[in-house]
Formats: C-alpha cells, structure tokens, sequence
C-alpha cells in the first residue's frame, strides 16, 4: 500500500463516520455501537517500526480531547522517536550490546520521553526533510545501526589506559539531524514561545496518571511486574492482572470515556487490515495466507482471505493456559502498537474493540478495524491507559 501520510478535514474522527456497521464492504458482520470515543486523524507510520509512537501520541491526544481540549495539536511523533533512539543508543553502548536496538519500542518510552525532555506539536517536527511526505526509516537505521555496531566493537576492544570518548554520542545526533531534522530546542508555536518542556507542562498531561497492565501467568497476579519483550529496553513495569480483568479493564474503561494504547500480536491469520477485521477462528486453515508481512509490521502486509471475514462464526476459547502457551513458545509476539477507540457487538452479541491503526486509510473502516473480544485475549501483549479507566475493584487488587 502506499506509505503516505493521510489527513482528513476535519481535527478528530467523530461517531458519525462510523454510520455504517460492517467491516468490509461486501461483509455480514453487522455491529452495533455501545461506545466510540474520539480521536484525531488516521495517519500512516510508513516504512518505519514506529508504531508505538503514532499509536501512543494518538492515545494522549484522545486524552487531551477527553479532558477538554475539543482540537487537540497532533504531537509529534518523530520528535519522540528521535529522543528513544538517543536513549536506546545509550543504554545499548553501557549495556555491552546487550539490550535492545532497533526501530521498535514500547509504550513506556513516552513518558520516558515526555519526562526528560518535553514534546512538540507535529508541525514544528515533521521527521522528514525536503517536499516528501513520507517516512522510511531503513536507511536511517542501517546507519545508526553501524554506528553503534561500531563504538560496540571499539569498546570492547579498549586497552588499558584507553576509554571511550563521548564524540560518538554526536555522531548518533548527526544521522538523526541528517534524516529527521536538528533537535528542537525552543520555537514559537501559535503566536507562544515554548521549549519542549513547557509546551508538554501546557498540555495538562500528568504521566504518574498512566498505567500499563498486561496478563500472564508466569508473574504473580496482580502485582507489578516487567513487561518481557525485546522493546521494553527501559524495562518499563506493568501490572499483572487475571485474564478475566483484562478485558474487564478494557471494556470498563470505553464505557466510561477512557481510550486505550494496545500492544498486540498481529501476524496472526485472522488479523486482516484489508478486511477491517480481526478475528480468532476455531479453524484456522479456513484463512488462507497469500505473501508475507514486512519485517516492521508497518502495512498491511500478507493478503488473507477466508468467509470468516465476511460472516461471524465460532472463535476459538481463550484460557489463561493457551494464552501462557503463546506466550512462551513464541507464536504470541510483540508486534504491533495500536489505539482502541470504541466498543462494539456483532449480531451475535459478540464484542469487538475499534482499533484505530497507523497504516493509513486504504480500507473500509478507514483505517480502523474490529478486533474480537477473543482475539483481544489471545493476543494482547499489554494495554496502558489512564488509571481512573480502570475499575475500582480491579484498582483495589492493584492497590493503585
């Protein structure tokens, strides 16, 4: 599909462009709205692995728009990109090579980012040079990638009486100047002066009010614990919860105006942006797979076709077991960020997220697809979210 950022004209997605309720257009699906919240635009993250950014800063801005702020700035995704680079360069380089490196992330980099060095509104940092209007991170990595392959080589190589000198930290700023633009350090931004720090201070955002909550049965239920994937490399923490109040979180919170950041695994079969939809079959070779997804997760990849995507029928059981299972022996991955907007049913009285993506606006739903309750408990990798979104006899298990 095309990697271009998309715009629509008016600021946020509203209830009413959801009018229709199916997921595809030749679909039997017929939903129904229980809850939809507002968002600002679709857009599309491109060739890059920064889906945790678009869908993260999509996250806050619903925020902002919960709290009051009817047009909310779209935040600027490359700024906080370009920050978690910088640290995950850091900590790779005094981790020996022995923490993550690479385009991903996770949703905890945000508040990293937001605490330490502020935000700034999209259009005072575009991440892009010149007229394009894309993004395409792959030569920008492979040389930052080289950069820090090489300082990690000369490191571990050190003779005595020897050490690292910090000029390579300026060679990391360099590619990042090169392709995302110069760091911003104060800029006027709506007729006010702002650094980074006192624009995110305007924005009425208190980081200490979000949360991360995932669901496994190798931690403790209902206590704090690491989330254990590659991209948490600033070992962010999350509360471990029962399957059961997983969902229970996640349906409480729409309900009652909350939007959620999910992190999923989205290299299933029955996940199918084309189509609208995602989806858990008892039978999954009834899907058939055509192609391959890219490496980022960054389109809408492998070409799945299957009946099931055009009439409901029976999902497979979610247990805290198979779901474990996934998890350990790697069929359940980290793949994908996204942002769930809204609750729906099916004719069945099935519950289904709307997921908006950050893969552009190529298909039915615009950008937006349905995720089944099933799927949903499967493949979730964690949500995060503000924490007066969760029910109070959940937070009280939490003890937050």
């Amino acid at each position: 599909m095309k990697k271009w950022i998309f715009s629509v004209g008016m600021l946020f997605i509203s209830a009413g462009l959801f009018a229709q309720v199916k997921n595809t257009e030749n679909s039997n699906y017929q939903f129904t709205k229980v809850a939809h919240l507002d968002a600002n635009p679709v857009q599309s993250q491109g060739n890059t692995g920064t889906c945790w950014s678009f869908s993260a800063l999509s996250f806050f801005e619903s925020e902002m728009i919960r709290k009051g702020n009817k047009t909310p700035d779209r935040l600027s995704e490359m700024y906080v990109a370009r920050k978690a680079y910088e640290g995950k360069a850091d900590k790779y380089i005094r981790m020996d090579g022995k923490s993550n490196f690479s385009e991903g992330g996770a949703f905890h980099d945000i508040p990293y980012v937001f605490k330490n060095y502020g935000i700034v509104p999209e259009q005072i940092y575009k991440g892009y040079q010149g007229e394009k209007q894309y993004y395409n991170h792959n030569e920008m990595f492979n040389i930052l990638d080289g950069v820090a392959q090489g300082v990690l080589k000369y490191s571990s190589n050190l003779r005595p009486g020897t050490s690292l000198s910090p000029q390579w930290k300026s060679a990391i700023t360099g590619v990042l100047d090169a392709y995302l633009g110069k760091d911003v350090q104060e800029f006027e931004f709506k007729g006010k002066k702002y650094t980074p720090k006192t624009y995110m201070a305007s924005l009425n955002l208190n980081m200490d009010d979000y949360v991360s909550i995932t669901s496994f049965t190798n931690h403790e239920v209902n206590k704090p614990c690491q989330l254990e994937i590659q991209d948490n490399w600033g070992a962010g923490m999350s509360y471990n919860v029962a399957l059961g109040d997983l969902f229970k979180v996640a349906e409480y919170a729409l309900k009652n105006g909350y939007t959620i950041a999910w992190a999923s695994d989205v290299s299933e079969k029955g996940f199918s942006f084309q189509n609208g939809i995602a989806i858990f079959p008892e039978d999954l070779s009834t899907i058939n797979v055509s192609g391959k997804d890219n490496k980022n997760f960054s389109d809408g990849g492998a070409e799945r076709s299957s009946n099931a995507f055009l009439n409901p029928g029976k999902e497979i059981k979610v247990t805290p077991e198979n779901r474990q299972e996934g998890y350990d022996n790697k069929t359940t991955t980290d793949d994908h960020g996204m942002h769930i907007t809204g609750l729906y049913k099916d004719q069945n009285g099935t519950n289904y997220f709307l997921v908006k993506n950050s893969w552009g606006t190529s298909n039915y739903p615009q950008g937006y697809l349905y995720v089944s309750e099933a799927y949903f408990n499967y493949k979730t990798i964690n949500i995060y979210l503000h924490k007066d979104g969760v029910p109070k006899d959940v937070r009280k298990k939490l003890n937050f």
